[in-house]
């Protein structure tokens, strides 16, 4: 019978020094995915707390800034929500917009570029 453990170690191999640097990684992901400006529209139908709902859930504003967001929106037609990226923002309007649809309301979100 003949030991195995005799035998001559195997090494295990090794792998390729591979550095990353993540201050690239950031800019290469920023300039895939650019700042937009969300902005909410005023309209005579959908209720304020409605808006203000939408707001905390969807954009996760506090309840304060949500109603300050709500009511400038009501005074002056419109309001700065928050900036994200494009897809990030594409998405959570267009779960706000859903939201709203579903609900009857027409209000109404936009993106722009900052």
């Amino acid at each position: 019978m003949t030991c195995l453990l005799a035998e001559a170690p195997v090494e295990a191999p090794t792998l390729p020094d591979i550095q990353i640097a993540p201050e690239e990684d950031q800019d290469a992901e920023a300039a895939l995915d650019p700042p937009y400006r969300v902005v909410i529209h005023n309209d005579d139908y959908t209720p304020m707390d409605f808006v203000v709902k939408v707001l905390t859930t969807i954009f996760e504003l506090p309840r304060v800034d949500a109603e300050v967001v709500m009511l400038t929106a009501h005074f002056t037609g419109q309001a700065y929500v928050m900036t994200l990226g494009y897809e990030e923002a594409k998405y959570r309007v267009g779960q706000a917009h859903g939201l709203a649809r579903a609900a009857g309301y027409p209000l109404t979100f936009t993106i722009e570029p900052e």
